[in-house]
């Protein structure tokens, strides 16, 4: 799941009379987002196909360590969702300074965590290795590319948020710019030091961790660069001392609850390769697989519920909740056209991945089955993710999905997944099948909350700063 909220640099200042132009701005905005997770999704591929030629063991074990990755990356989107619920309608207000102390809020506590992941990575890595399987190559492979990645957590947590409040004020393209050269160069070092190339040492599965914190070192250099030339938001650490008790209480009212779905979502997700890992390592083989071709067909969908969010956002914080009610429908429907697509690319995938996989004949059945599940599994990850993570939040409606989401995955999806495989002893495609069905189950609630028109707000106030400074408090310039 990956990039959710960007808008066009001129959008604050089009005229709301322009109403029919909805089809030519969410073009704008989706193909960048597309491209970049595109390349997201790329680098993943390229681990794993890499790897392929490595061995099992390497694919098994940075997948189950990547499981820590993706579990930060969905508290940075919880974070980034937070200050962009805020920043995409103060934008389209036109008020800067609030978008500022946003920032700030966010990168405060995006550091403190990124601290404490790189932390355990560096000095604990074999214990956090041991929560995903008992297998000792893959805790050592796996700890050894927890300890490189330490780095990558402090670099990546500054860049999730300057990017996300980049891509709110209209800096798309720029956002863009920066991920193609640091996916692009990802995959480069991959290749480098997974096999050895020009002289480097051949590391393996270490390699990629190496790639990914030099391409994400060079990535914040490339940050602080277009921070020397961006005319309204630098990435200034200054920012993180700006005060504002309304704004701050709202940031957390809002974000709180997006970032504790998005944590428990993601640990929920990671549960799922708990179960799979103990299941035996062609389990997990199969599924790091399937989890590269899942994202190429979420890919489209998935940008298309980004743009979306913050489009609505924008039309939310200009005060015209009809026009956003409209998109929205539009947004919906466009998500069930591409959730299609998406699952017709996997089933157009499936033979080539069958073909090119060097993988136990076990790990290849699974392979199999699991891809041909997953057809029909995004759409619902689709529907879902267009409303919870887009409709939803941009009228700042965090809370609702917190509750379905925790719900949904801890009191239904996880206890069936380790009630199947640990109790009823049912065969690894069954488990599969059985947690592929999480997104199907809120359905209702999900799309009856849209159809209440709850989610339309507009969460802007009015004159923050003079607001703040008259109830004697100090709000930073």
């Amino acid at each position: 799941m990956l990039s959710l909220y960007a808008k066009t640099e001129d959008f604050s200042m089009q005229s709301t009379a322009a109403k029919d132009n909805f089809y030519q701005k969410i073009l704008k905005l989706v193909v960048p987002i597309v491209i970049q997770n595109l390349l997201s999704a790329a680098v993943s591929s390229a681990d794993v196909v890499m790897l392929n030629y490595v061995g099992q063991s390497s694919i098994s074990a940075v997948s189950l360590a990547a499981n820590y990755a993706n579990v930060l990356f969905m508290i940075y989107y919880g974070l980034g969702t937070g200050a962009s619920m805020l920043s995409a309608q103060y934008w389209g207000k036109g008020d800067l300074q609030p978008i500022r102390a946003i920032q700030g809020i966010a990168m405060r506590f995006s550091l403190v965590i990124s601290f404490g992941f790189s932390g355990f990575a560096f000095f604990a890595p074999e214990l956090m290795m041991k929560l995903f399987t008992n297998e000792a190559e893959l805790i050592r492979i796996g700890a050894g590319y927890l300890r490189v990645m330490a780095v990558t957590y402090l670099c990546w947590g500054i860049i999730e948020v300057y990017l996300a409040i980049l891509r709110s004020i209209g800096r798309v393209t720029v956002c863009m710019v920066l991920n193609v050269m640091a996916f692009s160069l990802n995959i480069f070092l991959n290749a480098v030091f997974i096999f050895g190339l020009f002289g480097a040492p051949q590391l393996g599965a270490t390699g990629v961790a190496i790639a990914t914190a030099l391409s994400r070192i060079i990535e914040l250099a490339g940050c602080i660069v277009v921070s020397v030339f961006s005319k309204d938001i630098k990435l200034k650490f200054g920012y993180m001392f700006l005060r504002n008790k309304l704004l701050f209480q709202d940031f957390v009212r809002l974000s709180l609850p997006a970032l504790c779905n998005d944590i428990a979502w993601s640990v929920a997700f990671s549960m799922y390769s708990v179960i799979l890992g103990h299941m035996g390592s062609d389990a997990v083989a199969a599924n790091s697989l399937v989890v590269v071709v899942r994202n190429f067909g979420t890919v489209l969908c998935f940008g298309t519920a980004s743009a979306g969010g913050v489009l609505l956002g924008n039309v939310m914080g200009e005060g015209d909740m009809e026009r956003a009610k409209e998109y929205a429908s539009k947004l919906m429907k466009l998500t069930i056209i591409t959730g299609a697509i998406g699952g017709v690319l996997v089933l157009l995938a499936t033979p080539f991945v069958l073909h090119f996989a060097k993988l136990s004949e076990t790990a290849m059945h699974y392979l199999k089955y699991m891809l041909l599940i997953n057809t029909y599994y995004i759409m619902g990850a689709a529907i879902n993710t267009t409303l919870i993570a887009g409709v939803f939040r941009a009228g700042g409606d965090s809370r609702f999905g917190l509750i379905c989401d925790v719900i949904d995955m801890w009191g239904y999806a996880v206890p069936l997944g380790f009630l199947a495989a640990f109790v009823c002893k049912l065969p690894v495609l069954w488990v599969y099948f059985l947690l592929c069905t999480d997104e199907f189950v809120k359905w209702p609630w999900v799309i009856r909350h849209y159809r209440s028109g709850k989610w339309l707000k507009n969460i802007t106030r009015e004159d923050l700063f003079a607001q703040e400074n008259a109830g004697g408090s100090s709000a930073g310039t």
